[in-house]
């Protein structure tokens, strides 16, 4: 087992995080944030927009069974990557697409990546790619959020699209629905 680990965001974490534990390979999901000036940010802080965080997920993977390039193809095509600072109706800084690499490899197979994909898309990607500073785990609350709220309205309306939408995309990439 060769376990690595990726950093990214697009929008919700809770978006992201319930997509991307459903794929055979991922060990772990922790939604936190990151990009920003302020240590140990709370979610309040990072809702008034003015921290520089952006809600990001941090997975490790084990890259014998998905690699950072099916990952990266995979969280690229879930959300909106040519949108600035938003997804769907979250607005703001903390809702922008990024790519946050933890070497030189991944920054290099992201930006591959992101170059092959930027003719599927009919606006220019705008998904940010840096290097990771620091990460912080969000609070408890937001953690394997999808799964512990999935009735919740906000998760029909707009997580349940998205799992439908990888379900058709990805199946094969899909853990299965008892594990």
């Amino acid at each position: 087992m060769t376990k690595q680990i990726a950093t990214f965001g697009g929008g919700c974490f809770w978006c992201i995080e319930a997509v991307i534990q459903r794929l055979k390979g991922i060990e772990s999901v922790v939604s936190g944030y990151t990009g920003g000036e302020t240590d140990n940010p709370t979610y309040r802080a990072i809702c008034t927009g003015k921290t520089g965080h952006a809600e990001v997920i941090q997975v490790t993977f084990d890259a014998d069974v998905i690699s950072y390039d099916d990952l990266i193809t995979i969280f690229m095509t879930s959300h909106d990557p040519t949108t600035l600072n938003r997804q769907g109706a979250d607005r703001g800084t903390q809702y922008r697409s990024i790519i946050l690499y933890h070497n030189d490899e991944q920054r290099d197979r992201a930006k591959a990546v992101i170059d092959r994909l930027s003719n599927s898309f009919s606006d220019p990607i705008v998904t940010q790619l840096v290097p990771l500073e620091k990460f912080y785990p969000a609070e408890t609350y937001h953690q394997n959020y999808y799964n512990n709220n999935s009735f919740s309205g906000y998760c029909r309306v707009v997580i349940d699209p998205k799992i439908s939408k990888l379900r058709a995309q990805y199946a094969d990439r899909l853990k299965s629905e008892t594990a």
